[in-house]
């Protein structure tokens, strides 16, 4: 397992310094800026290939699930899911990504019954909680971040369309959508919003160069992934594996799950309000 800043009982024993201890940096170690792996739905090839990756070079990432079974209210999605529970033990973030996974019904061609334009603020916190109670059954751990089902973040339409962000921050500690850039600034961004780059069919180099970019800039990158070598939006495993040596092997970039990078970047904000700097720092 690698050591430093990458080593899980390194991460955790500084993500949770004490809140009255003042907090210099929004990074740890000395470290530029932050990155966080993140992949959604909870494909088999994230079991088989992008876990036993990761592990080997000592980096932890965030998966989002959404934790149902055969369908929605089948009693079977324990079974289905038991085996995520490992990798919660591992030390990776098992994220909510929402019960039923509800989009637009614009990314197709026919009018749906139940989709976000038809959804209701009090039907998506539903949806949104039944999932978190599942998790919390699975891992045991009350605190996880969000991700927004095909990244977008209101329920109804036009006149009556509404965003479900404030929902969200109610029950989450951040949460992960798209922007106009792929990272955060870690004073500025919305935790319960924050911006992350689609890297489905990105090879290794480019990946690295979008890492590269945002560490000269101080900034927090979000990638997020599907499958492995699968799917409709495949990383391939080589592009991920260049991206994941590099990454194990920089002393420069803090590499971990979302939950940890924002409860970081929570505890610096606060501690900037509470040990304001003094005349002359």
């Amino acid at each position: 397992m690698a050591i430093g800043r990458n080593n899980p009982v390194s991460v955790l024993k500084e993500a949770t310094t004490r809140m009255e201890e003042r907090i210099e940096t929004p990074y740890p170690f000395g470290c530029n800026g932050a990155v966080s792996l993140t992949f959604d739905d909870g494909l088999r090839s994230q079991l088989e290939l992008a876990i036993p990756l990761l592990n080997d070079r000592g980096l932890r990432a965030t998966f989002y699930l959404n934790p149902r079974g055969k369908d929605p209210k089948s009693e079977d999605w324990f079974q289905r899911w038991i085996g995520w529970r490992e990798v919660a033990e591992q030390g990776h973030e098992l994220g909510n990504h929402s019960l039923t996974h509800p989009c637009s019904q614009a990314f197709g061609s026919k009018i749906l019954e139940r989709c976000l334009e038809t959804m209701t603020l009090e039907e998506i916190e539903a949806d949104v909680l039944e999932a978190e109670k599942r998790l919390r059954l699975l891992t045991g751990n009350p605190e996880r971040s969000f991700a927004y089902p095909c990244y977008q973040d209101f329920v109804g339409v036009g006149e009556k369309r509404q965003s479900y962000v404030p929902i969200i921050a109610r029950h989450f500690v951040a949460a992960r959508g798209t922007g106009e850039y792929p990272d955060n600034h870690p004073l500025t961004c919305d935790l319960h919003y924050l911006w992350s780059l689609k890297a489905e069919f990105l090879r290794g180099a480019e990946l690295i160069g979008w890492v590269e970019w945002s560490m000269r800039r101080g900034r927090w990158i979000i990638l997020t992934f599907h499958g492995v070598d699968e799917g409709h939006a495949p990383v391939s495993r080589i592009a991920l594996q260049e991206l994941c040596d590099f990454l194990a092997q920089s002393r420069e970039i803090w590499t971990a799950p979302v939950v940890t990078v924002a409860k970081r970047i929570r505890q610096w904000r606060q501690s900037k309000v509470s040990h304001p700097p003094k005349g002359g720092e």
